[in-house]
């Protein structure tokens, strides 16, 4: 269920610092955005983008992942029912730091994107800035990506290019790269959303 001004109800999981949650907030408030922010929920009770999406005025909570021991599905299930009961359409991960199982992913299926900080397919996993310049490659980026059960490996929906410049290190990398994320991620979101509102 949409909200009354037709925008898709957007749910963010984070787990730390929020940058890119962050962007992903001030680009629903645009007056075009195809997405309102419903939520944000994370793991860590201790992760700083819950106090920054709070002074921002989007509802937050935290469901720690520590109580539920090795069950991540029961965890996953807390999870659950706070997105059905703020009737969330899609979900969004924002360095959401957590293995999903199958039991959550086949439940968004279709509806769930992730951002990862490599050229996809290229360099799924952790790592990803060491590894483009340990391989000599010129260029590094982001991708946007549905979210399946295999690790980075969903349909990629939109990507950013970034450079690799000759003095870079994994740090300076990963800096420039981040930058791109704010960029991609609100973008990809929202020409997502504006599909689904169209369907």
């Amino acid at each position: 269920m949409s909200d009354a001004d037709g925008r898709v109800r957007a749910a963010i999981l984070i787990s730390g610092a929020g940058s890119n949650m962050t962007a992903l907030i001030e680009a629903a408030r645009r007056p075009e955005s195809a997405y309102s922010v419903a939520l944000v929920v994370s793991n860590n009770p201790d992760a700083g983008g819950l106090a920054l999406a709070a002074a921002q005025g989007v509802e937050t909570i935290a469901i720690d992942h520590r109580p539920f021991g090795k069950d991540r599905t029961a965890h996953e299930a807390a999870v659950q029912v706070e997105l059905e009961r703020r009737r969330v359409e899609v979900v969004a991960l924002a360095g959401y730091m957590r293995l999903l199982t199958p039991w959550l992913v086949s439940r968004w299926e279709g509806r769930m994107l992730n951002i990862h900080p490599s050229l996809l397919p290229l360099y799924p996993g952790l790592d990803t800035h060491s590894r483009a310049i340990a391989a000599g490659d010129a260029e590094a980026g982001c991708t946007v990506h549905l979210v399946t059960e295999g690790v980075d490996e969903g349909p990629i929906l939109d990507q950013a290019r970034v450079p690799i410049l000759p003095d870079d290190t994994p740090a300076s990398l990963a800096q420039r790269v981040l930058a791109a994320e704010h960029g991609l991620y609100p973008k990809a979101l929202d020409a997502f959303c504006a599909r689904i509102r169209s369907l």
